[in-house]
C-alpha cells in the first residue's frame, strides 16, 4: 500500500526548495504525492506562480486560495483562519498519512494546526534555525513543537529541536534543500537571462530582494528601504533586477516603493512579480552581488559564488558564512558593504555550512522508515548535570 505524502507550497520561495522533493515523492512508487497550494500561489498580485508549478510537470489536488488584499496584522490573522477552515475540510477528504511543511509562515502555522487536530503526523523542514528580525522566528518554534519529524539543515539547528524538547530519535540533520535545486538546474546563459528579461545588462549586476522585518512599523520600513535605494542609486553603470517582496506585513510599502523607483530608473532598473526558479537562480549566479535579506542570500548566492549584502535583522541569527556582509540599514554600512562584497574572490576555498545537496534522498529515506511509527510526543528532559 502506497503512503499518502501531503506536501504543502505556499510561495515562490519554498517551492524552488521542494522542487527536487516533490520530483521524487512524485517518482516513487511507494509514495503517493499529495501536492496543495495556497499563499502567494494563487495571487494574480505575486504573479499566479501555481503556474510555474504545473508548467513543471506537477498535478495539484487542490488550490487553496486564502490571501485577502492587504497586508496587515488584520488580514494576515484572517488569512490563517481562512486556512484552517479550508485545510481542516481538505484534509478530512484527501486523508494524507503526513504533510510535509518547510519553514516559518504564517499560514503553515495554521496548516500545521489543523494536522495536529486531525491527528496527522508532520514533518518539518527547517526547524531550529533562529531569525531575530521577524516574528516567523516564533512561528517556526511553534511549527516545531507540533511537528513530528524534523529536518534540519545544520547539526547546530538540531540541537536546538532538540533542547526544544523533540526526541532525537525523530530529528535529523539533512543539509538545506537549497544546496541541492542549486546544484541540479540548468542555468539560463547571461545572454538567454536578458532575453527573458527583456533587459540588457551593464558591467555589473545587482539582484536586490527584500522583505519586511515584521517586528518593524511599517515607518522604519519605509525608511531603511530609502536608504537601501539610495545606497545603490551611488554604484554607476549597474543593472538592477529587483523581485517582490513575500506577502508579509508591510509588502505592499515596498512594492510601491520599488515601482516608484523602476518608473524612474527604467534604462538600469526592472521589477518582477517572480522569475520562476530557474530565472532566480539564473540571475543569482550571474549578479555580482545580491543585495537584500532574503534566506536565498545566505542559503543560494554562497553556493553560486555570489556574494551576499545581508541588510537588517531579519536573517539574524542564521549560521553564515564569509561571503556573507552583514550590514544595518543606513546608505553608508550598505555602499561600505556592498564595496567589500564586490571585492571578495576567497570562493575557491569555502565550504558551505548547509551540507551536500543529497538532501531530498535523504528526506525521502527517512521518512519511509518512520513512517507508521507512534505519534504519541514525549517531551524530551536534556539533563543538564
Amino acid at each position: 500500500m502506497m503512503n499518502n505524502i501531503c506536501v504543502v507550497s505556499s510561495t515562490r520561495a519554498d517551492f524552488g526548495q521542494l522542487f527536487w522533493l516533490i520530483e521524487k515523492i512524485k517518482n516513487d512508487p511507494q509514495l503517493n504525492l499529495q501536492l496543495i497550494v495556497t499563499g502567494s500561489h494563487l495571487s494574480p498580485a505575486f504573479g499566479n506562480t501555481n503556474k510555474e508549478i504545473i508548467e513543471n510537470g506537477f498535478e495539484i489536488i487542490k488550490k487553496i486560495e486564502i490571501i485577502l488584499s492587504s497586508d496587515s496584522p488584520v488580514s494576515i490573522s484572517k488569512s490563517m483562519g481562512l486556512a484552517q477552515i479550508s485545510f481542516s475540510e481538505t484534509f478530512q477528504e484527501i486523508n494524507p498519512d503526513i504533510v510535509i511543511i518547510l519553514g516559518d509562515r504564517a499560514e503553515m502555522l495554521a496548516v500545521a494546526s489543523v494536522a495536529l487536530i486531525a491527528g496527522i503526523p508532520i514533518a518539518h523542514i527547517h526547524g531550529g534555525e533562529v531569525t531575530e528580525g521577524a516574528y516567523d522566528d516564533s512561528i517556526r518554534h511553534a511549527i516545531t513543537k507540533l511537528s513530528n519529524l524534523h529536518f534540519t539543515s545544520t547539526e547546530q539547528y538540531r540541537n536546538r529541536v532538540i533542547q526544544m524538547g523533540e526526541n532525537p530519535e525523530f530529528v535529523f540533520n539533512v543539509g538545506a534543500l537549497a544546496i541541492e535545486s542549486v546544484l541540479k538546474i540548468k542555468y539560463l546563459s547571461k545572454s538567454e537571462l536578458e532575453k527573458k528579461l527583456g533587459f540588457t545588462f551593464k558591467d555589473r549586476v545587482f539582484l536586490i530582494t527584500y522583505h519586511p522585518e515584521t517586528s518593524l512599523s511599517a515607518d522604519l520600513v519605509y525608511v531603511h528601504f530609502d536608504d537601501i535605494i539610495a545606497a545603490i542609486d551611488d554604484f554607476e553603470n549597474t543593472s538592477l533586477i529587483f523581485t517582490y517582496p513575500n506577502t508579509d506585513k508591510n509588502g505592499d510599502l515596498i512594492i510601491r516603493k520599488i515601482e516608484e523607483y523602476v518608473s524612474k530608473n527604467s534604462e538600469k532598473a526592472k521589477c518582477f512579480k517572480s522569475l520562476g526558479q530557474v530565472g532566480y537562480l539564473s540571475a543569482l549566479k550571474i549578479a555580482d552581488v545580491v543585495i537584500g535579506n532574503s534566506s536565498s542570500g545566505i542559503l543560494e548566492a554562497p553556493a553560486l559564488k555570489t556574494a551576499t549584502v545581508n541588510i537588517g535583522d531579519r536573517q539574524k541569527g542564521r549560521i553564515i558564512g564569509p561571503t556573507i556582509f552583514n550590514c544595518k540599514p543606513t546608505k553608508e554600512e550598505i555602499i561600505k558593504s556592498i564595496k567589500g562584497a564586490l571585492n571578495y574572490d576567497r570562493f575557491s576555498h569555502y565550504d558551505h555550512p548547509y551540507g551536500d545537496g543529497n538532501t531530498s534522498d535523504k528526506i525521502i529515506k527517512i521518512l519511509k522508515e518512520k513512517m507508521g511509527s507512534s505519534q504519541i510526543k514525549h517531551f524530551f528532559d536534556i539533563d543538564f548535570k
